[in-house]
């Protein structure tokens, strides 16, 4: 049976999905075999496997980070937010339906038996399990019939690192205050605490941590930095959403519709030399880019609105008017067709005009997409035919069709002989999720910027995204190695420490 060791946190965004991806990568360097799990993910942000079954986004880069193929039995529960009081609820990779915020509370403790089997079917075939719980332990409201956090880590007889976040401010009060709020039972499965995202002098921070080490009775075994790695995020609340490229040889916007999904799409163009990838979310500060990209949505409808009422829209038209390159991907693709038709109440009724660039349509189904898809861009024409032939391969995941009116040309021949996307002019649309990461095809796309721009192209515009991730994970690696009593957790997993 698999060791394991559980990562929670004293409120939500402290850094546990990154830590988890570390510790997966440093057991994997010692000779391990190890897989990430958790239980429930509530993230927009998604992964298609070999199977076509849907799991967090995060768990498929820790299993990345741990060197194995991602499956859904590392994560059997995903909720993506359909509203602020709703879910789309995912059991093992399949969609069981929509569920109001009070109907899954109840409904969740149907789900431990399922949770407990995918568990045991990975520690059936691995040395180590790195748990993640969500949000924090101490949610008192939400701790009858947990499956997430102390729950779980009862069912599973896991040790416990309860990490903090020192950058919002408060870690103290986080630590000391969710140990109080546990059960006696609970605090035991606590080993230690580690505070992350820390920036400074740590002398400074010693007399604290040694004044939580007495009042708590539990070890700080690890105090992270901020770290600069660039490692794909679990959701919105993403630090990406708010960087500020500096000035760049190319300007790509992204918009920020308030339900984006699979933003880590854009992750190979942020970490190419020479680009400068922006999120945008009023019209004020579109201003001029190079290329404007419409990303997915969780909510095509609502945000298509918002889009609307808040000007963007018609910032977008006037773009696409005066020849800029605009791209939409997935959601986006189907705004900027003649119109969305939701007669299957995917989300929630009803029938809405497109933006008209593009000649297609779109009707929802309840039945959802998913699949990996590879092929060539073999439709390019107009502003976009320095880009045909070039390789491009991804996934689909979306909850409608969309149909080309007659002779409206399409923009990808896939493997499979089906075509996907459609272009017009300077206008174009895919359902393709990860259209960037083939080097091919993000190389020719930039050489086409810069050409329209009249500048030389960047530099390693074709570099090996693939290579560059496992880069990232090994720098991740050797920060926690650094800076985490790894000595202290193999104590805890074989139940030595206190």
């Amino acid at each position: 049976m698999a060791r394991t060791i559980m990562i929670q946190g004293a409120m939500s965004n402290v850094g546990k999905s990154l830590l988890t991806a570390g510790l997966c990568r440093v057991f994997r360097q010692d000779g391990y075999r190890v897989a990430p799990f958790k239980s429930q993910n509530m993230a927009l942000n998604s992964f298609i496997t070999a199977e076509g079954l849907e799991m967090g986004r995060a768990q498929a880069t820790q299993a990345e980070a741990a060197g194995i193929a991602p499956c859904v039995a590392m994560n059997p529960v995903l909720l993506k937010p359909v509203t602020d009081m709703g879910a789309q609820v995912i059991v093992n990779g399949e969609v069981r339906g929509n569920m109001s915020a009070a109907a899954y509370f109840g409904y969740r403790r149907e789900l431990m038996p399922e949770i407990l089997r995918a568990f045991a079917a990975l520690a059936a075939r691995h040395d180590i399990i790195v748990i993640e719980g969500a949000g924090s332990p101490a949610e008192i409201n939400l701790k009858e019939n947990d499956i997430v956090n102390m729950g779980l880590a009862r069912r599973t007889d896991s040790p416990v690192l309860l990490v903090g976040d020192i950058d919002r401010g408060g870690v103290f009060a986080q630590l000391a205050g969710t140990l109080m709020l546990l059960e006696e039972d609970e605090r035991a499965r606590v080993k230690g605490c580690i505070v992350n995202k820390f920036r400074g002098d740590p002398d400074i921070l010693r007399p604290g941590l040694a004044m939580l080490e007495a009042r708590c009775g539990k070890p700080v075994v690890g105090v992270l930095p901020m770290l600069a790695v660039d490692i794909e995020d679990e959701d919105s609340l993403s630090r990406r959403f708010a960087a500020r490229t500096g000035k760049a040889a190319l300007d790509i916007a992204v918009i920020r519709l308030p339900m984006i999904s699979n933003f880590t799409d854009f992750m190979a163009l942020e970490a190419t030399a020479g680009v400068g990838l922006r999120y945008v979310d009023n019209a004020a500060d579109l201003g001029g880019p190079d290329m404007l990209i419409l990303p997915g949505t969780k909510n095509t409808i609502a945000d298509l609105q918002w889009l609307r009422r808040g000007g963007l829209e018609a910032a977008i038209l006037g773009l696409a008017r005066r020849g800029v390159l605009v791209l939409g991907i997935c959601g986006g693709y189907q705004m900027l067709g003649r119109g969305i038709r939701d007669a299957a109440g995917v989300e929630g009724g009803g029938e809405i005009a497109g933006m008209g660039l593009l000649p297609v349509g779109t009707e929802f189904h309840a039945e959802k997409t998913r699949v990996r898809r590879a092929g060539r861009i073999a439709g390019a024409r107009g502003a976009w035919r320095a880009l045909d032939g070039a390789a491009v391969e991804g996934y689909e995941i979306h909850m409608g069709a969309t149909r080309r009116e007659d002779d409206a040309p399409f923009f990808i021949a896939l493997e499979d002989g089906r075509t996907d996307g459609c272009v017009v002019d300077n206008v174009a649309g895919v359902y393709l999720h990860g259209f960037f990461d083939t080097a091919s095809c993000r190389a020719a796309l930039l050489d086409l910027l810069c050409e329209r721009k009249g500048i030389a192209p960047p530099g390693g515009r074709a570099f090996d995204f693939a290579a560059y991730k496992n880069e990232q994970y090994d720098k991740l690696a050797a920060a926690v190695r650094e800076h985490v009593d790894m000595a202290f957790v193999y104590r805890a997993m074989d139940g030595g420490a206190a």
